[in-house]
């Protein structure tokens, strides 16, 4: 990702560069996003990067409560429950998620006022192993970094989709500008010249490590926005719209007014925003460790979490979605007889939600292993070295006193170029606006402020 690059004329090939009108205009995209997202790039990087890692992390630090010794036969679900219902009297059990490994402990989420509590529990001796409040967890806290860098909230969310949709333009006009126009060598292009000096240097840093990761770092943020608030909007719309989500043929059933992610933990993107059916009364009542069977009797992979029904039409919703997406599910049963009241697994999901569950395993690192997570974290702390090398690069550049943004053309754009503008801000909507701001800046305002007019020069 080339966040702030810098080419000046240093031959009569790159000065005839200087006159051509889309050169220029791409240049200073690059640059003003390069020089405004610089910081917020290596933040969402480096959190990434965690992220990529959080399970590896979470033994480390948590090892105490994580880790437990491998026993003969695990005891029932519901005693393990118990135990947790005795420490925690006054809390509701939200949550229980089953392990993959037979050497983890049972995860069980409690709620007291409004507090989440995760809570380990040795499924071999239902002792209690230790507990983290939710929030205060490393992988929630490193999501909450990466996605809402910490404050939180709609401004930041969506500021943080803008990033991410600049990210991409900065990415193709990088490309762009460092496009070969000398056939005849490869050194500056393909491989940097480490026996230049001074910015050339640092160009060459900049712009080739750009060039052999730019891939790489494009599929980590296309396939980061499916959770933006904005674009994630629009491609859940489009996906139900043209019949690419989840089934037509699911959730047919009596639904309540909420959706699936706001009753259950650890839902599938896909099934996340659909609506949550509902339990038919009977005069049966499902027990926790009826519901483990049933989930293994209808082949539910693990890891996959048991989410308590919520009110007396609720539905036990088990769900798998940290494993390879081939094993992803979401079923809801009956709370009263154990009925399945609807079953949607990844074979049942459209092409688009497929696509974007493949992408998001490759997002978080584990849709092909351990080589996912390097190659993620290589993208990542590759994208923090580029950004480095153009802020260096930039300095080594620059008027002292002055921003050093690269002149304008002097000539119009060009038709299909505004084109180019009107289509990128429909698929990225704050891009879009953020080209109308920038427009209205450099046209009226920029003018008339003489001493930022300077600074700018």
């Amino acid at each position: 990702m080339q966040a702030t690059a810098y080419k000046l004329p240093e031959n009569n090939e790159n000065a005839s560069k200087k006159t051509n009108s889309l050169y220029q205009t791409f240049w200073r995209w690059h640059f003003y996003g390069g020089i405004i997202f610089a910081p917020f790039l290596i933040l969402l990087a480096i959190s990434g990067a965690l992220y990529l890692f959080q399970a590896e992390i979470e033994t480390m630090i948590y090892k105490d409560k994580i880790i437990v010794q491998k026993g003969d036969q695990p005891l029932p679900l519901s005693q393990q429950i118990d135990n947790v219902q005795a420490k925690y009297p006054d809390a509701e059990i939200g949550s229980v998620r089953l392990p993959k490994e037979d050497n983890r402990a049972t995860l069980v989420k409690v709620i007291e006022n409004d507090v989440v509590t995760q809570v380990y529990v040795n499924p071999y001796t239902a002792s209690i192993t230790g507990t983290i409040l939710d929030e205060d967890h490393f992988k929630n806290v490193v999501a909450k970094l990466h996605s809402e860098w910490i404050v939180g909230g709609t401004f930041i969310n969506r500021f943080v989709e803008l990033a991410a949709c600049w990210t991409i333009i900065i990415l193709v006009t990088g490309l762009y500008i460092w496009w070969p126009r000398n056939k005849k060598t490869f050194m500056g292009t393909i491989f940097p010249r480490l026996n230049k000096n001074g910015r050339m240097f640092w160009r060459d840093l900049h712009a080739v490590t750009a060039f052999w990761l730019s891939l790489m770092i494009l599929i980590l943020i296309v396939t980061g926005l499916p959770w933006s608030g904005v674009m994630g909007e629009q491609i859940n719309k489009l996906a139900t719209n043209a019949n690419a989500g989840y089934p037509t043929y699911a959730f047919m059933a009596p639904t309540a007014e909420k959706t699936t992610d706001e009753i259950a933990e650890d839902i599938p993107w896909a099934t996340e925003n659909n609506p949550a059916p509902t339990s038919t009364k009977d005069d049966g009542s499902l027990s926790v460790d009826q519901v483990m069977y049933l989930a293994q009797e209808n082949k539910i992979q693990k890891p996959y979490t048991i989410s308590m029904p919520a009110g007396e039409d609720g539905v036990f919703t088990v769900a798998s979605s940290r494993d390879k997406p081939k094993n992803e599910a979401t079923v809801y049963f009956n709370q009263y007889n154990g009925e399945i009241v609807e079953d949607v697994r990844f074979s049942d999901y459209g092409w688009m939600a497929k696509a974007i569950s493949i992408g998001i395993a490759l997002h978080e690192g584990h849709y092909f292993g351990l080589a996912n997570q390097i190659l993620g974290a290589i993208a990542a702390l590759g994208l923090v070295a580029i950004v480095i090398f153009s802020l260096i690069m930039w300095k080594k550049r620059k008027p002292s006193g002055k921003l050093g943004v690269p002149k304008k053309s002097d000539k119009k754009l060009k038709p299909w170029i505004i084109i180019l503008m009107v289509i990128t801000g429909i698929v990225m909507p704050l891009a879009g606006i953020s080209f109308v701001f920038v427009f209205l800046l450099d046209r009226f305002v920029i003018p008339r402020v003489k001493p930022l007019q300077a600074w700018l020069s």
